[in-house]
């Protein structure tokens, strides 16, 4: 199946390594309800400023939010578009899984 609008392969490397940090879901899942600047986020968490701020750096490098300047402040808001490709990847495997197991069913359903 081909995906409309397909993520390469270091696109889907960079989201999915995004993504493997629970702070990183976070600010993502934050990000997607409401703009927050990242003085904002940063004060959410149990670290330092820096680190939200490196935080904030791999998810726009990998496409999940966008910062943008506003004053002395970076306002960061979460990218839907990116989360909808990512999830239609993830659709296709589905189908893919789902195609397999139908597959099977339909082979244990045969009379012996």
């Amino acid at each position: 199946m081909v995906v409309q609008d397909a993520l390469s392969e270091a696109e889907v490397d960079r989201i999915f390594r995004a993504l493997a940090d629970a702070t990183r879901r976070d600010i993502v899942r934050r990000t997607l309800a409401g703009e927050a600047t990242v003085s904002e986020l940063a004060a959410s968490y149990d670290m330092s400023f820096a680190a939200v701020q490196k935080h904030v750096a791999v998810l726009e490098g990998a496409g999940l939010v966008k910062k943008q300047p506003h004053g002395r402040e970076r306002i960061v808001r979460g990218n839907p578009d990116v989360i909808r490709r990512a999830q239609a990847l993830l659709d296709s495997y589905e189908q893919i899984w789902r195609a397999r197991v139908e597959r099977l069913d339909a082979l244990l359903a045969e009379p012996q």
